[in-house]
């Protein structure tokens, strides 16, 4: 019966991507440089899969169910029988070695093609011609070849199945009359098998060049997703995923700093911060822009809450925290910066003029003119003083960046410099109590070091009641190991709780007669030196901690 073979070949429309990883590969397709991926390794595997499973099935069909071919004599149904198991252990050793030994894979096709040829056509010629059907299955195993083929390869597969099956057309019509309808038949399946692999082998060629531009493609996204990552990680803002159930789906480690959580696993609004998850519902019920500031009770910190919107299926919400002391601070260091540059430029300006009113003050001092006079002049020479001491305080900030760094033994420091700055006050010796413990070393600027001691005394002797005992400097090794502490204590009425974060500001000041720098230029100096100044403690009295590194200069 004649068997008839129809073959479609798809025309497809290719972008200019994939166009030129599909010339890339025909190059090196027609090179013979060509290397077998992982997938075509794969495909080769479930070819030789394929051709085990045609074989066992020939076998056992020969050896359980002979009727099923289209044999006349027993001596043609034995030949089946041993032209089937020698397939079947072709196919074996070909599945073995292609699971075994990933080399040479043109050579394991063009034998598994050559055994499969071989085969097929003497099935052919021992079952009657193409009419016994398994001509049909050459065509099968070169469009499997034409898959995982080589470049011309495939063309020499198909050339190689055609003249099989025109010799064996040949030496039957040798044998029998010569007929033209099976010549025709055996024509039909020539072209079929040349057609079969070419549209093969150009749709394989498409998949590989699919497969590069999705390696290339993967390579570049996971580029671009470690780069994207390592940014969020480093952002100095607060970024979360938060869901429609205000659930956090992913977060940033800076997010989980600002919201003092843990680093396990993602923080929860509402343990964090009340009042940001009060803030995420009522964004989700009027979807404005406008910021809103939240507190985390935990840290005791404000920030600055800002939604955005995804375009996401889950309806997921972006929020970035900012850290408001920080931007608080920032615009503080811009001002103080422009201050800094405007004060250094008229301080030394400001110096020579003062230092003429201070000496004709002076001069005038000399002449006894009565009492007003006496106290307008006294007037004038104090406020001098004062205009000098700022001047002076302005230009020492401005050195705070030349830092000598060296170990301080503040056992032998400070009691000559405690006696040199009573006297200087014009203090009895018990006002002022030394206690020293621990290691009572420090890594400091010995200029810098004086500069905090002295701004931090006169600070504690300003708001002490100078009986005995009133200021204590205490020297003692820190919680840390490594650190030293140097505490500042006075037994004044104590700073107030809205006090305590403005203390530090230039210019701040609650005395009539500070200046409003001398706690400021501490704290910045210490800052210089690698060091940290805070108020330490609440309550009677004001405790004002220097902590240091004890070691490491």
């Amino acid at each position: 019966m004649p068997t008839v073979v129809t073959i479609a070949v798809p025309l497809t429309c290719v972008n200019p991507e994939t166009a030129a990883a599909e010339e890339s590969a025909s190059t090196a397709l027609g090179r013979g440089e060509e290397s077998f991926s992982e997938t075509r390794w794969k495909t080769l595997r479930y070819f030789n899969l394929y051709r085990l499973v045609v074989a066992a099935l020939l076998f056992f069909s020969a050896l359980l169910y002979p009727a099923a071919f289209p044999v006349a004599t027993w001596h043609q149904g034995l030949q089946h029988l041993v032209l089937a198991g020698g397939y079947l252990v072709g196919t074996i050793l070909s599945a073995v070695v292609a699971y075994a030994w990933r080399q040479h894979a043109s050579t394991q096709i063009t034998i598994s093609v050559l055994v499969d040829v071989l085969v097929m056509t003497l099935l052919i010629h021992v079952g009657g011609g193409l009419g016994s059907g398994f001509g049909s299955m050459l065509l099968v195993t070169l469009a499997g070849a034409g898959l995982v083929g080589q470049g011309r390869l495939v063309i020499f597969y198909a050339a190689l199945a055609t003249l099989a099956v025109l010799i064996e057309q040949s030496y039957r019509g040798l044998q029998t009359d010569l007929e033209a309808t099976a010549f025709f038949h055996a024509g039909v399946f020539s072209i079929a098998f040349f057609a079969v692999a070419l549209s093969a082998r150009l749709l394989a060629r498409r998949v590989l060049a699919n497969e590069e531009l999705a390696r290339r493609r993967g390579i570049d996204l996971k580029k671009q997703t470690l780069v994207s990552q390592r940014v969020i990680e480093e952002m100095q803002e607060g970024v979360l995923v938060v869901g429609s159930d205000a659930r956090v789906a992913q977060s940033n480690p800076r997010a989980r700093q600002l919201l003092a959580a843990s680093e396990s696993g993602e923080p929860a609004l509402c343990e964090c911060s009340p009042e940001l998850l009060q803030a995420f519902a009522d964004w989700r019920q009027e979807r404005g822009d406008v910021a809103v500031l939240v507190q985390v009770p935990a840290k005791g910190t404000q920030l600055r809450a800002r939604f955005v919107a995804t375009t996401s299926g889950d309806s997921d919400v972006l929020v970035f925290l900012e850290d408001m002391s920080r931007l608080r601070e920032q615009a503080q260091q811009i001002k103080l910066a422009a201050l800094g540059r405007l004060t250094a430029s008229i301080a030394h300006e400001i110096r020579n003029p003062l230092s003429a009113i201070r000496h004709a003050g002076e001069l005038m001092r000399e002449e006894r003119r009565g009492e007003l006079y006496e106290r307008l002049l006294r007037i004038l020479l104090d406020n001098t003083q004062r205009v000098e001491r700022i001047v002076s305080d302005v230009l020492e900030l401005g050195r705070r960046d030349r830092v000598y760094s060296e170990l301080i033994d503040l056992r032998q420091l400070l009691p000559a410099f405690v006696e040199q700055w009573s006297g200087r006050e014009q203090l009895a010796a018990d006002v002022i109590r030394l206690e020293v413990s621990g290691r009572a070393t420090i890594c400091f600027d010995r200029s810098h070091l004086h500069q905090v001691l002295w701004n931090l005394l006169s600070n504690a002797l300003r708001h002490s009641r100078r009986l005995t005992g009133s200021v204590r400097l205490l020297v003692g090794d820190g919680k840390v190991a490594g650190q030293v502490e140097v505490h500042v204590v006075d037994d004044g009425e104590g700073v107030a709780d809205d006090l305590r974060e403005q203390i530090f500001e230039p210019f701040f000041t609650t005395h009539h007669r500070g200046t409003g720098l001398g706690l400021y230029i501490a704290r910045e100096l210490c800052e210089a030196n690698e060091a940290r100044l805070d108020l330490f403690g609440r309550g009677k009295g004001a405790d004002f901690r220097l902590l240091g590194r004890a070691l490491g200069c």
